[in-house]
């Protein structure tokens, strides 16, 4: 099911909401066919920094995390209490070293995806200012990138950030390679 926010005007700034199913052949922990889905929504703000040449940035996840190695967008997990911006503000301090501009900073698009370990609400927001040194402080490696992406693997919940911004960019062809 889509959902788009009646009061955008635009696609590009349309709020969406759709479930994706990464991996649908994986037993999902925590699931049971008896219960039905019992599993706590994460929610995870992320951030699409965009650069004065309109490339964005793509950070790979570290090790010990799933995933590990997947190409995603940086941003992490909501504490109690945290409204959008701030989780965002205070992930991408800790993961990066910046300090991203809040009145740069837009709520841009909402992803569920169903993940064999998680089931997670990913919050986009498109950032176009920050300050500080982009540092990688938990030892993942980062890269600006346009369309196509050549780095690989792709995290599955940055794929359609990827097509959201081939649509904004009137971009065709695919959007990244695989190994």
């Amino acid at each position: 099911m889509t959902k788009v926010n009646p009061s955008t005007q635009n696609l590009s700034s349309a709020l969406i909401e759709t479930t994706l199913v990464v991996d649908p052949h994986i037993k999902r922990e925590g699931l049971s066919s008896a219960e039905g889905d019992k599993r706590k929504l994460i929610k995870v703000a992320v951030g699409v920094l965009l650069n004065s040449e309109d490339a964005f940035l793509l950070a790979s996840r570290p090790e010990g995390k799933a995933y590990a190695g997947y190409w995603e967008f940086p941003g992490g997990k909501y504490e109690d209490g945290e409204m959008g911006k701030e989780a965002l503000a205070r992930e991408l301090q800790e993961e990066l070293g910046i300090d991203i501009d809040l009145t740069q900073t837009f709520e841009w698009r909402v992803q569920k995806v169903d993940y064999p370990h998680a089931l997670v609400e990913l919050n986009f927001f498109q950032i176009r200012g920050f300050k500080g040194e982009l540092q990688t402080l938990e030892g993942q490696a980062m890269t600006w990138s346009k369309l196509p992406v050549t780095v690989s693997p792709v995290l599955p919940g940055a794929l359609p950030v990827l097509e959201w911004l081939a649509v904004d960019r009137a971009f065709s062809g695919p959007t990244h390679f695989v190994d």
